[in-house]
């Protein structure tokens, strides 16, 4: 993986070259970011750099043989370890490395729940397991077989748990020339200890017009649909690449289908919406529903709060914002918001999606048509529906 080939990050970039060029490398570190800011990627794209044999001033010179094999993720100095989903105890990442280097070379941006789709995870819960600790150990006691450094990027520590501490040692007194990249996204869920031993590189969300850059340049949109995807992903990479399976039209039309129901206490047609297309959009595109939803609900607050220059949507989308937000209080839309944060968290962590959608179609419900009631029978509004 070469820098130029990943979007954005330039200060996080140029702090990475000057570690290395002042010889300045930590044999520790914790690259943490968000989902989809290409933290990963600049993990890899740093110990191409530390091992590349013919290094440019910016960048991997990419052609050496070195660099042909991290192309590839095939270095034998290279290491790797990441959550699974272990059917046997003594499984390790290296079981699932086929996949891993598929999943990587496709989408640099992965995020866990794209990855447990490539390994049918269903429901299983993700872990970096005692015996991948202790594989690791194994790995790392090792001779480098041909590079400078041996390398091991681990992702997603916060899945390590106690399992850690038996790398505690290993990553506070490495043998020389070992290079520990740890790439998390919770910090509050890394165990303390490893934290303490390493240097954090911070890696930002990536800025809107990155994110439109690359669905143009890799995926083909046009400017108005990246830039419209760009601004609904939030800096996510993995977010946006998401949202390219639905398409915000059929979003669109659903959502003001499913909120005039709402809307109109049309109890009949929530349960079939419900049952027959919400809950049957499959998880990522659900996932992908509400955030769209998310996003308008938003717009909507922007033209409550008079900031409608912050507001960029087709025509038909904002002609419903502008009527949605003249309709209904800023508490209600508010609270409509919280609402649908809290169904993608729990679509997120595989709850029955009609029992959710049910469920979040009733409150609607209460929030739209009993609320507008209450507010104008008495002028003092309190949110306290459903309690």
């Amino acid at each position: 993986m070469l820098f130029k080939e990943i979007i954005g990050q330039d200060a996080v970039k140029r702090h990475l070259l000057n570690t290395v060029k002042e010889n300045r490398v930590s044999h520790a570190q914790l690259f943490l970011g968000p989902e989809g800011s290409g933290s990963l990627a600049l993990a890899v794209a740093y110990a191409q750099y530390i091992n590349c044999e013919n290094r440019q001033p910016d960048d991997s010179c990419g052609e050496c043989a070195s660099c042909r094999k991290y192309s590839k993720l095939i270095h034998p100095d290279l290491h790797f370890s990441y959550p699974f989903f272990a059917k046997h105890k003594e499984e390790t990442a290296a079981s699932f490395a086929e996949e891993w280097r598929r999943a990587f070379l496709d989408n640099p941006y992965l995020g866990l729940d794209h990855w447990r789709s490539q390994l049918d995870g269903e429901n299983k819960q993700a872990n970096i397991n005692i015996a991948e600790a202790h594989h690791i150990i194994r790995k790392l006691s090792l001779k480098a077989f041909e590079a400078e450094y041996k390398v091991l990027i681990m992702w997603l520590p916060e899945y390590l748990d106690t399992q850690g501490n038996a790398l505690l040692k290993l990553i506070e007194e490495p043998p020389a020339k070992t290079l520990f990249l740890l790439v998390a996204e919770n910090q509050d869920k890394i165990l303390n200890t490893i934290i303490s031993r390493t240097q954090l590189v911070k890696v930002g969300h990536l800025d809107r017009a990155s994110v439109a850059e690359y669905l143009m340049n890799v995926h083909g949109l046009d400017r108005y649909q990246a830039e419209e995807i760009a601004l609904i992903s939030e800096g996510n990479i993995q977010r946006a690449v998401d949202l390219l399976g639905e398409g915000s039209k059929g979003h669109f039309d659903l959502m003001v289908r499913w909120l005039r129901f709402c809307v109109t206490d049309n109890g009949p047609s929530l349960i079939k919406t419900s049952d027959e297309e919400l809950a049957k959009l499959g998880r990522e595109n659900q996932k992908s529903f509400l955030l769209y939803s998310l996003h308008m609900m938003r717009q909507a607050v922007l033209l409550k709060e008079g900031m409608d220059q912050l507001v960029h949507l087709p025509d038909a989308e904002l002609d419903f914002v502008r009527k949605f937000s003249k309709h209904y209080s800023l508490e209600q839309i508010g609270e409509t918001v919280r609402l649908f944060e809290e169904a993608h968290y729990h679509i997120e962590r595989n709850a029955n999606p009609k029992i959710l959608f049910l469920d979040l179609s009733l409150q609607l419900v209460l929030l739209y048509k009993y609320q507008t009631f209450r507010r104008l029978a008495d002028s003092t509004y309190i949110d306290n529906y459903g309690m």
